[in-house]
């Protein structure tokens, strides 16, 4: 006679996993998000309302509050996951570089090309990063320094590669590199360069910032 055992799965870890009703909220915050994204992208910050989003998204005006405190907060948290997929898109983009310069120029094109096809959505992204409410705690959010931080991971591979000699200026070069990075996002989203302008102009400001470290 042969005999089955049933193995009861335990939770070695401790954690438990969500009620329903969390996974009910989840999903009612993914649906607001992308009902937002769609209605900023299309009619961009200030022509996105709260009720319209609702509308979109299928659910009372109050359901939105329920889970984010007004618009700002919504725009606020659309940010925030854009930023950690730029970062990831331009880090992409390093790997194919041949040279400190040249992964320096993809990896700007990429976040270029990130906003190109929902200009409105950049336009109000750009204008709410330098704004005197929000801009300081954008630009200083983790999201954002992982692009610093990037940068500046080239330079080190710069350095390693012998292209770029070791100083106690690299620091300032890399926060002197993603200003001019961020500088470009006028010419980029509101005047309509071409990315082979933008390149060219990047090009540009990598040669002058770091003409000074390069290895003799």
């Amino acid at each position: 006679m042969m005999h089955v055992t049933t193995i009861q799965a335990t939770d070695q870890t401790g954690v438990k996993a969500p009620t329903r009703r969390a996974l009910a909220k989840q999903q009612t915050r993914a649906k607001v998000l992308a009902a937002a994204r769609r209605l900023f992208s299309e009619e961009g910050y200030e022509g996105a309302t709260i009720r319209d989003i609702a509308s979109v998204a299928g659910m009372s005006t109050g359901a939105v509050f329920a889970n984010f405190t007004d618009k700002s907060d919504l725009f606020r948290e659309i940010m925030m996951n854009d930023m950690v997929a730029l970062a990831d898109s331009m880090r992409e983009a390093t790997t194919h570089g041949n040279g400190v310069d040249d992964a320096l120029v993809r990896m700007f094109t990429a976040g270029y090309n990130f906003y190109r096809t929902q200009l409105p959505l950049a336009r109000a992204a750009f204008s709410v990063g330098w704004s005197p409410q929000e801009g300081p705690a954008l630009r200083s959010s983790p999201p954002v320094q992982s692009l610093r931080d990037l940068i500046a991971e080239q330079l080190a591979k710069g350095v390693e590669s012998g292209e770029l000699r070791a100083d106690t200026q690299m620091q300032l070069r890399a926060d002197m590199l993603f200003e001019a990075y961020l500088s470009n996002y006028p010419q980029a989203i509101f005047e309509g360069w071409s990315i082979e302008d933008l390149q060219a102009r990047s090009r540009d400001q990598i040669g002058i910032l770091l003409a000074g470290a390069r290895s003799r």
